[in-house]
């Protein structure tokens, strides 16, 4: 049986990319990549040659590029997946892909790498002993307000993807939804203009809501514990830069 390799690639900085990566890009005949062109500067800046078949695997025709993914594995031709930052299947296309593989037999490697998960996470200066990742929001408010009321009541400290253009509408229906809590908006991770807004929501609403911000964003907001949210009443003078250890 041929391997099917999901391969990580940098998040920003394309110097975060592993050994392994690399090899595995360097050596396998078939890749499928969310964006040709974003990988050909990845391969171009390693010095990397370009596999002999090279072709698009998005969320537009990720179901048509999975069958062609499985009919190059049955041929026994190994394939590489990737997409343009981070693990692909994570909030990228690679599920339909390795759900065939793995239902035909083939053999499944991921090859580690960068993730803006576990980055945001630990820089958001927020709890890490346990955390929910939740992806991208729906788009619609009722459903964004559902997806966000699922861990309301929960410790976990929630990691969020979501679109600069809708930013300030999910700050917005956090506040409303969770109620006043410490988060953490991190902008452009690992790359030149990398930059970590910390505070309440009730603070950071108001910082986004106006038009689309610059850059990848990530959101990161604490749990339901009482050292990490406050309501109206409580007091307003505690340093917004500094996050209580977790109890």
């Amino acid at each position: 049986m041929a391997t099917l390799y999901m391969v990580a690639t940098p998040i920003g900085n394309l110097e975060d990319v592993s050994l392994r990566a690399l090899r595995v890009l360097r050596e396998v005949g078939v890749l499928a990549c969310e964006d040709t062109r974003h990988t050909a500067i990845l391969l171009q800046r390693h010095g990397l040659p370009r596999p002999a078949l090279v072709f698009s695997h998005h969320e537009h025709n990720e179901r048509r590029a999975a069958a062609q993914i499985l009919g190059h594995l049955d041929a026994g031709r190994d394939v590489a997946v990737c997409s343009n930052a981070g693990y692909p299947g994570i909030s990228d296309p690679g599920y339909d892909a390795i759900a065939l593989a793995s239902a035909a037999g083939h053999r499944i490697e991921v090859i580690p790498g960068a993730s803006a998960v576990p980055v945001a996470l630990l820089v958001s200066g927020l709890p890490t002993s346990s955390y929910t990742f939740k992806g991208f929001p729906p788009r619609k408010p009722g459903r964004r307000r559902a997806f966000l009321e699922q861990d309301r009541e929960l410790p976990h400290t929630l990691v969020i993807y979501e679109s600069p253009y809708r930013l300030g509408r999910l700050l917005a229906e956090a506040l409303e939804v969770l109620g006043d809590r410490r988060a953490a908006v991190c902008l452009e991770l690992t790359k030149e203009f990398e930059r970590v807004h910390r505070g309440w929501l009730s603070e950071l609403a108001p910082q986004f809501a106006e038009g689309k911000v610059k850059g990848e964003v990530v959101l990161v907001v604490a749990g339901s514990h009482p050292k990490f949210s406050r309501d109206d009443e409580d007091d307003d003078n505690e340093d917004p830069g500094v996050s209580p250890a977790p109890g």
